[in-house]
């Protein structure tokens, strides 16, 4: 592989991973006001830093000769590398370690034009500067010693790799499942809302369905009572007409006819009162059964309805309880994946991951 052999590169790969969490740490320390242990692994080691060493060597060895080629060159690959690198993490982890959102001429935040003319000088400053003594360093290893620090290495490496990206992406599931909790609390919220508006639109129903039925019973009373007035007040103008068209007759004739009219419109009045009364007692009885049927009624729908809500309330509270949960009970080491990555970003899951990062300052 160009001027070294192959077990020269996995040591490049890793003093420069080691390197670079010296720089990253030291530079976002400084920039935060205390110490950052910069990171996805929690060996004090930065792989994207040795990959994108690596690939700078190794790209820049044909054109060493060239400065602009190795500029060039270095751009080239470092930026591919940390665009894949970003897409690849935020897939699979469910959030951006590193973000240039806020940059001027960014693609989808992973790599932007400042970063990229960055790698650039900085091939040409390792390449001419920096790995010229640690290449020194590592050619006068003694071969025994490389390969027993490869070895103890590459153990805790290897190791450390796959503990942090199963934590890694436990932390990308709990995003996921706070956001979907959050969604699902929001809609139970809006469920209750809906609840309580119907419940309280179906008791003003059944009130009117009272009242309608009340009046209608009062309607019918009174034109009952007007009626029978009605019936009576004619029976008496018949009566005064033909007592007044028979006065010639004799006063016996004239008295008997006023008994007989008396009697008739008191026979009247008493049936008239004796069928308002009937019908009075069947439109009350009929509706105090329908006043009965209507509280029934109410009260069934307002049991269905305090249910209801009261398992609603019940969901709402477990969902609440669970998404606290997930936020106030996270590893020590997915805690630092956080505090360690104070530039990380997720557009999917901003909110819950905002919610971790405050639940860690309380």
């Amino acid at each position: 592989m160009y001027t070294y052999p192959w077990y020269h590169w996995i040591t490049f790969f890793y003093l420069y991973c080691f390197f670079g969490w010296i720089f990253e740490s030291t530079y976002v320390s400084l920039k935060e006001h205390h110490f950052v242990n910069r990171g996805f692994l929690r060996l004090p080691m930065l792989p994207l830093y040795g990959t994108g060493a690596v690939m700078m060597l190794w790209v820049s060895l044909p054109v060493k000769d060239n400065l602009f080629l190795v500029y060039l060159f270095g751009v080239i690959a470092a930026t591919i590398l940390e665009y894949v690198t970003g897409y690849v993490m935020e897939r699979l982890f469910k959030m951006k370690y590193w973000d240039y959102s806020n940059q001027r001429f960014n693609l989808h935040g992973y790599i932007c034009l400042s970063s990229s003319v960055a790698w650039g000088f900085l091939t040409i400053f390792m390449t001419e500067l920096i790995h010229r003594p640690i290449a020194n360093f590592v050619l006068g290893l003694s071969p025994v010693a490389e390969f027993v620090f490869l070895v103890i290495v590459s153990t805790l490496f290897a190791a450390d790799s796959v503990k942090s990206t199963k934590e890694a992406l436990e932390l990308g599931r709990a995003l996921e499942a706070m956001t979907k909790l959050k969604a699902e609390a929001e809609e139970m919220q809006v469920q209750l809302a809906l609840l309580k508006e119907e419940a309280a639109l179906k008791m003003a129903e059944i009130r009117d369905s009272a009242a309608d039925l009340k009046t209608d019973a009062q309607a019918r009373m009174a034109e009952l009572k007007t009626d029978a007035m009605m019936k009576v007040a004619e029976m008496r103008t018949d009566a005064q007409a033909r007592i007044a068209g028979l006065k010639t007759d004799a006063s016996v004739r004239v008295a008997g006819l006023q008994e007989e009219a008396a009697s008739k419109a008191a026979g009247f009045m008493s049936d008239a009162v004796s069928r308002a009364g009937q019908i009075h007692g069947e439109v009350s009885q009929k509706a105090l059964e329908l006043s009965q049927h209507v509280s029934a009624l109410a009260a069934q729908k307002a049991q269905e309805y305090e249910q209801m809500e009261a398992a609603l309330t019940e969901r709402l509270r477990l969902l609440k309880e669970h998404r606290h949960s997930l936020a106030s009970h996270m590893s020590s080491y997915r805690k630092r994946l956080l505090t360690g990555n104070p530039s990380s970003s997720s557009n999917r899951f901003s909110e819950a991951l905002k919610e971790l990062r405050d639940s860690l300052q309380l």
